[in-house]
């Protein structure tokens, strides 16, 4: 049986660890690289723990337009305060890390903008833009901010075409009070229903996370509300508080749960599930589309 624990101070279990070898070399180029090229990542700024693993493999999630962020989410390791000026070096020197990372797949994503007209979609756009003009065979994801919930913000990046479209729920909707105050459950669904309406071609993917005090039947809502968008991708994660100050972890899920959770989404009208303990939005994104493409291609035979 799920269920959703409500105590606080819940203790880490001691199977909740992550190893990699420190003594990779990729680990260094890569912090070299972004170093060099003033470029950001979430891997880094909210402390994923999945950030030497991916940078072993030489892959990262770029953050557009600074690391501080305009909102305060209870549960997100990113800072919040007055933002950075736009650096309008970073989508030239993004394309010029992905050339020589050796990047297939780039994901994108952002701090929030509330500061910006456009919430940060022409900057998004212009990084695309530029990515593109390096291979056109790259393909670009873009997990984004709700860009102040205008539809004609999002068309702005969505006419650059790029080959995902990614906006988190991140939490059920009772949890947008304390979790996610700043933010629209209803406004975050609006953003995957206006992209399949503006382009149906660009698949649309969301996340959320467990372990922040839902129950089975919330999660349930949650799925249904992400298959009423027609969203292409679902991911499952565990939530990790970043900080003491960030809300606390209530319940730490298990293995076998989150394969029961996987098995429950997956019987909604999803291409494609990823769930798992350390499953984050961006975290092996390219076989997740890689997936979906055999499945088609084998369909058609």
């Amino acid at each position: 049986m799920l269920t959703g624990l409500s105590e606080n101070n819940v203790k880490k279990p001691e199977w909740l660890k992550k190893t990699v070898s420190l003594n990779n070399s990729n680990i260094n180029q890569v912090k070299d690289l972004l170093t060099n090229l003033k470029l950001n990542t979430v891997c880094q700024s909210a402390k994923c723990p999945n950030i030497f693993e991916c940078f072993s493999k030489k892959t990262a999630t770029f953050m557009l337009m600074g690391n501080i962020c305009t909102r305060n989410c209870a549960f997100c390791g990113v800072r919040s305060g007055k933002p950075q000026n736009i650096d309008k070096f970073e989508p030239k020197n993004i394309a010029k890390a992905v050339k020589e990372m050796g990047l297939s797949y780039v994901v994108l994503t952002s701090v929030t903008r509330d500061d910006l007209e456009d919430g940060g979609a022409k900057h998004f756009a212009k990084t695309v833009r530029e990515i593109k003009i390096t291979d056109p065979n790259l393909k670009v994801e873009c997990l984004i901010p709700d860009f102040k919930g205008s539809k004609e913000n999002l068309k702005i990046l969505l006419d650059v075409k790029p080959d995902v479209l990614n906006h988190n729920l991140e939490t059920i909707k009772r949890n947008y009070k304390t979790i996610r105050e700043h933010a629209s459950y209803n406004k975050s669904l609006d953003i995957l229903k206006n992209s399949k309406d503006i382009n149906p071609e660009v698949l649309t993917k969301s996340g959320f996370m467990l372990g922040l005090g839902e129950e089975i039947k919330e999660i349930l809502e949650l799925l249904h509300d992400l298959e009423s968008t027609n969203c292409d991708i679902v991911t499952i994660g565990q939530y990790l508080q970043p900080s003491k100050e960030n809300y606390p972890v209530q319940k730490y899920y298990s293995g076998e749960e989150f394969e029961k959770i996987k098995n429950l989404a997956s019987s909604f009208n999803f291409k494609a599930v990823a769930a798992g303990i350390f499953v984050r939005s961006s975290y092996e994104a390219a076989s997740t589309i890689n997936e979906i493409n055999n499945t088609q291609a084998n369909s058609k035979v």
